[in-house]
């Protein structure tokens, strides 16, 4: 089976080197060139543009920043679409509007071929380790035959149809990022009360607040790097993405507003390229304290 791979950034490299490590032939391209050098290490072949990795390979996977980025790969003359042929399989690993998978897919129809989407969770360590999450929707031939390549990246869970994958996707991210600010707030108010921050967060961990952020995301904030390998810009694009949802099947999302918004405020003090966990930063500095901790806080996307 051959494979090309699309996106070759903090997750698209690591995932595309997991590919490779399984045996895969694989065909790369990216905007950066440099980016692909340890993937062409190991192996992989370089294409010039998308169209060309979706003319040379049976399945063809994707994983850029947002919605932009998959239309600027998919279409135009130099395009990933324009490369399809019949029997071929796009998967999009982005996180994207579901609106948007399915008005893809309906142009990759057209071509003879399949599209399904299959974003990832489980953070960088996740994606170096092959120990990520993948939401697959769409259809389930097409998910059967990438199925061998998901193993090799980490766990597929079989969402339903086309832009489902992306749907389960986005609440996952809702959750996440509204526990990554109640985090915040709660070790500040233990904290503030005078118990200490590592009885406080074990606590946690062995309570009803017990949550992966506790366990993943706590250490970044007492290590004060607040975790730069994903970025507030990041953040606010995926509460965007939900909101939106949220808006077309009419559901109210009144929390999940509140928490894009404390995120539009970190991006206001910080910058749209600070870390994620910047959104605690503003507790600390409105409440006063310092969520800082001794101990050997190894990053994550170090491990």
């Amino acid at each position: 089976m051959k494979v090309g791979f699309i996106g070759l950034g903090v997750m698209g490299g690591p995932m595309a080197l997991n590919l490779l490590k399984a045996g895969y032939e694989l065909t790369v391209t990216e905007i950066d060139k440099a980016k692909a050098q340890p993937q062409m290490d190991a192996g992989a072949t370089w294409a010039d543009n998308p169209r060309a990795v979706a003319e040379a390979v049976d399945i063809v996977l994707t994983s850029v920043p947002g919605p932009p980025q998959v239309k600027a790969v998919a279409e135009g003359e130099n395009g990933l679409i324009a490369g399809l042929s019949a029997g071929k399989i796009w998967a999009d690993m982005t996180t994207n509007r579901p609106s948007f998978v399915r008005e893809l897919g309906e142009k990759v129809e057209a071509k003879g071929a399949v599209m399904i989407d299959a974003p990832v969770t489980g953070a960088v360590d996740g994606a170096r380790n092959g120990k990520l999450t993948i939401f697959v929707g769409g259809d389930q031939a097409a998910q059967e035959r990438c199925a061998p390549l998901f193993a090799a990246m980490g766990r597929a869970i079989p969402s339903g149809d086309l832009g489902h994958g992306n749907a389960v996707k986005l609440v996952t991210n809702q959750l996440w990022f509204t526990h990554a600010r109640i985090l915040g707030e709660g070790l500040a108010l233990g904290a503030k009360a005078g118990v200490d921050l590592m009885v406080l967060w074990e606590a946690i961990k062995a309570s009803v607040g017990d949550s992966f952020v506790a366990h993943h995301d706590a250490p970044s904030i007492f290590a004060g790097h607040y975790d730069p390998s994903f970025s507030i810009d990041l953040c606010i694009k995926d509460l965007g993405l939900t909101t939106e949802l949220a808006r077309e099947v009419g559901v109210p999302v009144a929390l999940t507003e509140k928490v894009e918004s404390l995120f539009a405020d970190a991006k206001a003090a910080y910058g749209g390229g600070a870390p994620e966990l910047t959104v605690v930063k503003l507790v600390e500095e409105a409440g006063n304290i310092s969520l800082r901790a001794e101990g050997d806080w190894v990053p994550h996307w170090e491990k």
